[in-house]
């Protein structure tokens, strides 16, 4: 800052800042979308991003401060007010939300598409420009984004409640909280969500010191190619969300695939971990934990479309938005206790936390088969 490098420390804080926005204002622009319109809530996340971009440019740390708790609170937009919209406009139609599943694997084949051009956009902007390229760049994105969605969608807004007095109102955090505890099944959607998306994150922050660490082991002191990397492991998530796809094609309930989904990317996150930890001790190292890095990337490409399907089918649409950001609290909470005791776990024992959120996100979704299965 003003011609000084920033610290880890400063680093640090601007990184946590961004996940305790997201915490604290998820459950209230939650509301706010659900109440006064989904297509809102995805143009305020479009504006929100947009200025927090543009607050890379600065050398003010109160400015970059204030930019990474708008990209927080645009966060809890994006992962909650596009999806809500998109489940509100289908179940309106006849039939409509018999297609969501289909609607879901292909948005998010269609996101590793994306992820992959955008990773090379990125590196050419950041050549051209700078550090601060790539978010430039972002902001004319997220304008045409914005445009399209200003033109082509109509508004929804959520489904009002009914009193014990007949009197109807607009849904409230305080009736989301009552509407999760008195339904086990979007408990346990929501507990799914949490672990999964917080051992994902811990995943995004560990996968560069443990790659390098590998590669390190195996070629000495060549560098890490971070970019190719990343391309494969949007290429691994494009294969997931394909075989999303083809499974309900097949009718296979969602519920029995996203179990055996989580399993798999529970074992392989604990093979990561376990080989982070054996490092040298295990022949080919760099080949095992990239193949285990590959297998959660598919793992990840298949959980998205799993869990929107699950939402669509198990969260209101009275209280959607609220709901979803209210599991995003417990997901921050863990993702800022891991990244803020990082030196006494080191990048196995993070893997390690991974695995054991995914493991019980598994059980939670066995558990949630096995209520269906009575049900039914």
């Amino acid at each position: 800052f003003n011609g000084v490098p920033a610290s880890l420390a400063i680093v640090s804080r601007l990184f946590l800042t961004g996940f305790a926005s997201t915490a604290l204002f998820g459950p209230w622009v939650g509301r706010m979308s659900d109440s006064r319109g989904r297509k809102r809530g995805t143009l305020a996340f479009a504006l929100l991003y947009s200025l927090g971009a543009a607050t890379t440019k600065s050398s003010l740390l109160g400015v970059l401060l204030m930019g990474r708790v708008l990209s927080g609170i645009g966060t809890s937009l994006l992962f909650s007010a596009p999806e809500a919209w998109l489940v509100g406009e289908a179940t309106s139609k006849e039939d409509g939300g018999k297609y969501l599943g289909e609607t879901f694997g292909l948005a998010y084949a269609g996101d590793s598409i994306v992820a992959i051009l955008a990773g090379q956009f990125a590196g050419a902007a950041a050549g051209a420009r700078g550090p601060t390229g790539p978010f430039e760049l972002s902001i004319g994105f997220l304008a045409a984004g914005a445009i399209l969605a200003s033109i082509l969608w109509k508004e929804n807004k959520a489904e009002k409640t009914e009193s014990s007095t007949g009197e109807t109102s607009e849904p409230t955090i305080r009736d989301a909280f009552n509407v999760v505890k008195a339904d086990p099944k979007i408990m346990l959607v929501g507990a799914v969500q949490s672990l999964f998306e917080a051992a994902m994150y811990i995943f995004v922050l560990q996968w560069p010191p443990a790659i390098t660490g590998a590669v390190s082991a195996a070629f000495g002191g060549s560098s890490t190619p971070y970019g190719t990397v990343f391309s494969c492991f949007m290429a691994s998530c494009l294969l997931g969300s394909t075989i999303f796809g083809q499974l309900v094609k097949k009718n296979v309930p969602t519920e029995t695939f996203t179990s055996v989904m989580l399993a798999v990317a529970t074992i392989s996150m604990g093979m990561a971990a376990w080989i982070s930890a054996s490092g040298a001790a295990i022949g080919m190292p760099l080949a095992a934990l990239v193949a285990a890095f590959f297998a959660f990337e598919g793992c990840v490409g298949m959980y998205f479309p799993s869990i929107g399907t699950l939402r669509s089918k198990y969260v209101p649409d009275s209280h959607r938005s609220v709901i979803m950001n209210l599991f995003g609290i417990p997901l921050n909470a863990l993702v800022v206790s891991v990244f803020l005791s990082i030196k006494r776990l080191g990048v196995s024992g993070a893997l390690s936390v991974s695995t054991g959120a995914l493991a019980l996100a598994t059980a939670s979704m066995i558990k949630l088969k096995s209520i269906t299965k009575d049900e039914n």
